[in-house]
């Protein structure tokens, strides 16, 4: 695999882990929630063959449940401070609109959600 495959398939990787935590960070992951970032990924992501691992790693996340909001923040953010030029104008922006539909998808955004998603905003505008 080349290195920019690999970087690629990570990047999708930990968007399916960012996912998984703005889904899961007020407890519970709605069915609406997950209905919301299979729609997103089918209509603003599939551009890119890749795009259907942030499927499978947010399913992998949500069926094994040992991994807390938190541990996957700092793991996503770790990746984007190590791998900045993969993070877009363009892919900042849709990220966010992901994250904003699937804090949205059920009875609109908690406090949780919306202290994750002040946060993931202001790390984006970081790099």
């Amino acid at each position: 695999m080349k290195k920019e495959d690999h970087a690629n398939t990570m990047f999708y990787q930990n968007l399916g882990k960012l996912f998984y935590v703005i889904a899961c960070v007020d407890g519970i992951i709605e069915v609406d929630e997950i209905n919301t970032l299979k729609t997103m990924v089918e209509e603003e992501w599939s551009i890119n063959e890749d795009a259907l691992t942030i499927l499978d790693s947010f399913n992998w996340l949500h069926m094994d449940q040992d991994y807390d909001s938190n541990t996957c923040f700092n793991s996503f953010l770790n990746f984007l401070n190590m791998n900045k030029s993969l993070f877009t104008e363009n892919r900042k922006t849709l990220i966010l609109k992901t994250a904003n539909a699937i804090a949205s998808s059920f009875s609109n955004r908690n406090k949780s959600e919306l202290i994750i998603l002040a946060k993931l905003d202001m790390e984006l505008k970081k790099t």
